[in-house]
């Protein structure tokens, strides 16, 4: 049993990311952790954590380990509940990670619905339109939007989200309106920057039942979802953006929509967790209250 508790304080100490943290959501003093973590070290033979004087991080050893002992942790924390009887009462810190826009429009909402619900929950939420490791950052769950690259995850596809190609009318009146794709080389565009590639994200037709790909000379670059739909209603040029960033705008005519007939098919949105097994209670409720996104609108 000791050695399984040195696995649990390994585990908790990468999950929350440092001794202190962990130590604070488990109750107990950081140098017990930072001991048990230690002893771990020795009986394996392994290097488990570079430690600074700032953070705590996992070597190559530790990050596998880790991922073998999050499937542990989640049967402890259920076996746990089973055992109290609280398997219906969800406790402890949700940690989601979320498209930035998406998340904060859509998502957010529920999430604060699902703490009325059950108050000792806590959320540890992670805005980002970058797609992280979700077993190696010590996430529950997270909702991704477009074609799923990892196979390992469990999905439900809950939403879709459609590109549209906009300019503000006072672009249009200033420049004109293009009628067709290749009229797009004489505009200025505004230009979507993929944080994690740091290239330019290029934009998506669909023509006469054939797929088009259109890479626009940028005139203003923007590496954030929100910044599109500003540098749009300053009239910095065209831009295609998602359709749920704009349909207000759209609707009160501040954008116009171009090209309606080559819009690109819709992407689907998921929600996305590394196990079908054993899940956490508070992962449960997560789920479900997520699901709620199917009727969006």
């Amino acid at each position: 049993m000791q050695g399984l508790q040195q696995f649990i304080a390994f585990a908790q100490t990468a999950r929350y990311g440092g001794f202190a943290a962990a130590a604070r959501a488990q109750g107990v003093a950081p140098s017990t952790l930072a001991k048990a973590v230690a002893r771990l070290e020795a009986v394996l033979g392994v290097k488990l954590f570079h430690r600074t004087t700032r953070q705590v991080t996992l070597t190559p050893d530790g990050e596998r380990l880790f991922e073998r002992c999050q499937r542990v942790l989640d049967e402890v924390e259920s076996l746990q509940a089973e055992a109290s009887g609280t398997r219906g009462t969800p406790t402890g810190v949700l940690r989601i990670d979320l498209p930035v826009f998406y998340g904060k429009r859509f998502v957010m909402p529920l999430l604060a619905q699902l703490l009325q619900q059950h108050p000792a929950l806590q959320l540890d939420l992670r805005l980002t339109d970058l797609q992280v490791d979700l077993v190696r950052e010590g996430v529950d769950l997270a909702v991704r939007i477009g074609q799923l690259r990892d196979s390992t995850l469990v999905a439900r596809r809950v939403d879709q989200q459609g590109l549209v190609l906009c300019a503000s009318a006072a672009y249009l009146a200033r420049r004109g309106t293009p009628r067709r794709v290749d009229d797009l080389h004489a505009h200025d565009a505004v230009v979507f920057r993929v944080p994690s590639t740091g290239r330019d994200r290029p934009w998506h037709f669909r023509q006469r039942g054939v797929a088009l790909e259109h890479l626009p000379r940028a005139h203003v670059r923007v590496n954030e979802t929100e910044g599109l739909l500003e540098a749009l209603k300053l009239g910095l040029g065209l831009c295609q953006v998602p359709d749920l960033l704009v349909q207000d705008e759209l609707a009160r005519g501040e954008l116009v929509e171009l090209l309606s007939a080559c819009r690109p098919p819709s992407m689907p949105i998921h929600i996305v967790y590394p196990s079908n097994r054993l899940l956490p209670s508070r992962v449960k409720v997560a789920i479900e209250a997520l699901e709620a996104l199917r009727g969006r609108g």
